[in-house]
C-alpha cells in the first residue's frame, strides 16, 4: 500500500502532444501525393477499374466501390488533421450572441 502511494505521488511530468515534428515532411509528402496529381491518378484509376469491374459483373456495386475509394484517398489527409487536432477555433462574438441576456 505504502509503494502505491509513493509510485502515484512521485510521478513525472506528462506532456502529451507537445513537439513531434519529426514526421512532419514525411506527413506533408504524403498529403501532397493523395492530394496532388498522384492522387488524382490514382483516384482516377480507381473508378476506371470500378467501371470495368462493373460492365463485367454487370453490377453498379464495383462502380460504387471505386468512386468511394477514390474519395477515400483523397479525403484521407483531411479527416486525419480533423480527428488528431483537439483544438476548435472559438469565435467570440457568436459564442456571445447565443448566451440570452439575463435581466436584472
Amino acid at each position: 500500500m505504502a509503494l502505491a502511494l509513493i509510485v502515484a505521488f512521485t510521478a513525472g511530468d506528462v506532456f502529451a502532444g507537445t513537439g513531434g515534428t519529426a514526421f512532419d515532411d514525411i506527413w506533408l509528402t504524403l498529403t501532397d501525393w493523395t492530394q496532388g496529381t498522384l492522387g488524382r491518378i490514382i483516384a482516377g484509376s480507381m473508378v476506371v477499374v470500378g467501371l470495368v469491374g462493373g460492365v463485367a459483373r454487370q453490377s453498379l456495386m464495383p462502380l460504387g466501390l471505386g468512386v468511394g475509394s477514390g474519395m477515400g484517398l483523397y479525403n484521407t489527409p483531411t479527416v486525419i488533421d480533423s480527428i488528431m487536432t483537439g483544438t476548435l477555433p472559438v469565435q467570440v462574438p457568436e459564442v456571445v450572441a447565443t448566451i440570452p441576456a439575463l435581466p436584472i
